[in-house]
């Protein structure tokens, strides 16, 4: 019994690991987003850190067209960036797991 419980922390704390590990690579992964027209382009990591914003200067002369765009722009690479980091950390907490039965159905 005490096998299998020091078996199972062990595991544990690989899978710590490895989503540490994994969270460190989203850092670099890149989610480019672009406005409809092309006129304004985010880019962030799948960490949701902005990295850039590119802006057709067409809209510098507007502002509430500017800020509709940068909030619309930014929300989509957000929500693209979100479903990545959930996606790729759940594949890791799932592979994880100890086999405990009714688990699995957490990470579907």
């Amino acid at each position: 019994m005490f096998g299998d419980l020091m078996g199972m922390m062990g595991k544990l704390k690989e899978t710590q690991k490895k989503v540490e590990e994994t969270k460190k690579r989203l850092d670099s992964v890149l989610v480019d987003e672009k406005s409809s027209d092309g006129l304004i382009k985010v880019t962030l990591t799948a960490n949701r850190t902005i990295k850039k914003i590119d802006l057709d200067s067409s809209l510098l002369k507007d502002k509430d067209q500017l800020e509709d765009y940068l909030i619309t722009t930014l929300n989509r690479a957000i929500e693209n960036a979100t479903k990545i980091n959930e996606t790729e950390l759940a594949a890791v907490a799932k592979d994880g797991m100890p086999n405990i039965p009714g688990m699995d159905s957490l990470f579907k």
